[in-house]
């Protein structure tokens, strides 16, 4: 039995491998998968036509002989499922559908006001709803839904904190399989918002990255030595409320002094109000940065400065290659970045531009959402069994 079943295990590892091979250098040949996995040819073919049987890959075409055959060439079939992937803001919920290579095919946004739980949850629900009756018909379907939360998303997607939000211990993974009946992932957003750059965005060849989430409140994701760093319980990245003030004001998760309170979109919009903005946001002030305002210019450096004093103490802790900064507050990268970096410089203890790279997020305000994305599609490949679910 024993013997059974680590022949089950290693067939179903070389088969993951097989595909991570097609996906990663399609269009790729049997012969060329054999020679990058150290899989024999016998093996390769057998995992192929399974892949095959399964509708996850197609042969299209032929490729340049060596000398015999033109060999068949194998391709990922993208269109073979798809999946829905959520960015739950504050005030704001953002999906999209998206193929199993990654492309956006439909993308929704409802905005809201009240963050009552159940209110929240009917939101979401019709945004799903939405999405997912306009999900082309597939072979595998919905394979599955994923939600970025802005809060502690423990390792079995409940929310225990959402400071922001004001919940405490929702089952949001629970709630949702319960109605949805599909693989569901819930996660941090600074987590999936790190993981969608590393996957799809700037930090492709970083394995130290640190993704800081700007808006409402701070959220930070970690990748570290290539691979999303979560701790014992799905906790880390919490820096948001790491306490830079210790006679600060409260927060709403309880401390006092955290770094959310000086350096988010929240601490940069009440500044602005005590100095004579009304109703400001942050678009507003970039456009009066933009014109020459001084009294914006120096709203949008102060808050680049108290990002450089976090980031630094980010950087001496965990020292990264790459720095990201996301989220709503990257629309002020002219005015903040420079800022940003000149506190890093001043503060940061060995600190050299050519070590740390200091961007802003590629993918913009679609970093989480890709990051889900990626969990997703990550999570339906490594499934030991398909079954074709097109009418989930």
């Amino acid at each position: 039995m024993s013997q059974t079943w680590n022949q089950h295990v290693v067939k179903k590892e070389n088969k993951a491998l097989v595909l991570h091979t097609i996906k990663i250098n399609a269009p790729i040949s049997r012969a060329s998968i054999a020679q990058v996995t150290g899989l024999n040819k016998g093996t390769v073919s057998s995992l192929v036509s399974e892949l095959l049987d399964e509708k996850l890959i197609n042969e299209s075409g032929t490729g340049e002989s060596s000398g015999g055959r033109r060999p068949v060439m194998l391709l990922l079939n993208e269109k073979a499922g798809y999946t829905i992937s959520i960015d739950l803001g504050v005030n704001h919920i953002l999906g999209v559908v998206t193929d199993l290579e990654g492309n956006i095919v439909n993308e929704r946004t409802v905005h809201f006001n009240n963050v009552n739980l159940e209110e929240v949850l009917t939101h979401l629900y019709h945004l799903i709803d939405v999405l997912k009756n306009d999900v082309p018909k597939a072979e595998y379907g919905i394979v599955g839904i994923g939600v970025g939360v802005p809060g502690v998303v423990t390792s079995d997607g409940e929310i225990l904190l959402a400071p922001n939000l004001g919940w405490k211990k929702v089952p949001l993974k629970n709630i949702l399989f319960e109605r949805y009946r599909v693989p569901i992932i819930v996660e941090n957003e600074a987590n999936a918002g790190a993981y969608g750059e590393k996957v799809y965005g700037v930090g492709q060849m970083s394995s130290e990255l640190i993704f800081t989430s700007i808006s409402v409140g701070i959220g930070v994701g970690l990748i570290l030595n290539g691979k999303l760093y979560k701790g014992l319980r799905g906790f880390s990245g919490e820096l948001g409320h790491m306490t830079i003030e210790k006679n600060g004001p409260e927060c709403r998760c309880g401390n006092k002094g955290c770094w959310e309170l000086y350096a988010s979109e929240k601490a940069l919009l009440e500044e602005a109000n005590k100095n004579g903005y009304v109703n400001p946001s942050v678009e507003k002030l970039v456009n009066d940065a933009e014109n020459g305002e001084t009294k914006a210019i120096k709203l949008l450096e102060n808050l680049g400065d108290y990002l450089g004093i976090g980031i630094t103490n980010i950087i001496h802790i965990f020292n990264p290659e790459q720095v990201v900064v996301g989220n709503t507050i990257q629309q002020a990268e002219k005015f903040i970045m420079p800022a940003m970096e000149n506190r890093i410089e001043k503060n940061a203890i060995g600190f050299n531009k050519n070590d740390v790279q200091l961007n802003v997020a590629e993918l913009k305000h679609h970093s989480t959402v890709m990051g889900i994305a990626a969990f997703n599609i990550e999570s339906f490949f490594q499934s030991s069994d398909k079954e074709a679910t097109s009418n989930n």
